[in-house]
């Protein structure tokens, strides 16, 4: 599904935004952007050069470029690599009916060739979405990245920059999925928590906390939703041990200190969650676009999570600053794993 909305909608404070491009600039990740001619883009890949966060590379296939002084520029058309990139799509497709004319043709597409040449090693990540489709980002990451191994479901979240309501200072939360997967499975909704999991620990940098979210908290209702959730925790508990992740537990019970004593008294994320898994694509969707209305929270995404290498979507509203930040998160995203995983 499309956020219709830019990416970043409110004015983001600094402090978090300095130390996102200062972590990713201690890597200088390649990032690819094949939306050449758009001028958001051009824009976000000068400032990228300037910050000196990530090594931005532009990918096309024959347009005329006006490339800003110290920015990559690959013409995949003439590509030695171009070959590479045909035998990549059909290595993954051909079983699945793709002819070679058919590769060709994807070769000569800038959106399957950064992401194949990411697949390949020759770039840390892509960064895309300003033209195309969310569908058209994800069918391209995963017909040349595909999902990460261990995981079986492509997900998102978003970043959500909320005033401070546990202590004197604003906070980073995780929501997710909000914007691909409609009804997750408990099999989906374990992938989804641990994406989310592994990309906190890359991206803001603090240990995860996990919340399990329903309109139960440990056992104070009944449901298929909360069956589903007490078998994705199962799993989750199965897969990452050393994770701190609690449910299922009502949003009031993860997020407030002192209502979780009282509700979930045993519980280690309770009352200090920092990534809240939501039920459905409803509850995510719905619950990131009221807090980002009516607590003025701040909005980064949707991140894609869970393939192999990072291959981001932007809203097609996106602003040049929303592809400076979405590229940061993307070069972090393509960093070591943290322990969690």
């Amino acid at each position: 599904m499309r956020a219709t909305h830019p990416t970043v909608s409110l004015p983001m404070p600094t402090a978090f935004l300095d130390e996102l491009h200062a972590r990713a600039a201690r890597h200088r990740r390649t990032i690819l952007f094949p939306e050449a001619n758009d001028p958001r883009t051009l824009g976000a890949v000068a400032e990228l050069a300037r910050r000196e966060s990530v090594l931005p590379v532009l990918v096309h296939a024959g347009c005329a470029l006006a490339v800003p002084e110290g920015i990559g520029s690959v013409d995949i058309r003439y590509d030695a690599r171009r070959p590479l990139v045909v035998e990549h799509l059909l290595q993954r497709r051909a079983a699945k009916g793709m002819t070679r004319d058919e590769a060709e043709r994807l070769a000569s597409d800038p959106l399957y060739a950064a992401d194949a040449l990411v697949a390949l090693g020759c770039a840390d990540g892509c960064v895309a979405g300003a033209c195309h489709t969310t569908a058209e980002v994800l069918r391209a990451a995963l017909w040349t990245v595909g999902a990460a191994p261990g995981v079986r479901t492509v997900s998102s979240a978003f970043y959500m920059l909320v005033p401070h309501f546990r202590g004197t200072d604003d906070e980073v939360l995780t929501f997710t999925d909000c914007a691909v997967v409609p009804d997750p499975s408990a099999r989906q909704l374990a992938d989804i928590a641990r994406a989310a999991a592994v990309d906190r620990a890359r991206i803001v940098g603090d240990e995860p906390r996990v919340a399990m979210l329903s309109y139960s908290t440990m056992g104070s209702a009944d449901g298929a939703s909360i069956s589903r959730i007490r078998e994705a925790l199962e799993l989750l508990r199965c897969e990452m041990p050393g994770l701190i992740v609690s449910g299922e537990l009502q949003a009031d019970a993860a997020l407030l200190p002192e209502l979780a004593r009282r509700k979930a008294p045993d519980e280690a994320a309770a009352g200090r969650a920092n990534v809240l898994v939501f039920p459905s694509l409803d509850a995510g969707n719905i619950g990131y676009k009221l807090v980002q209305r009516l607590a003025g929270a701040m909005a980064i995404g949707p991140i894609l999570q869970g393939l192999a290498m990072p291959c981001s979507d932007l809203s097609r509203g996106a602003t040049a600053d929303d592809i400076v930040h979405v590229a940061a998160i993307t070069a972090l995203q393509a960093t070591t794993p943290a322990a969690t995983t």
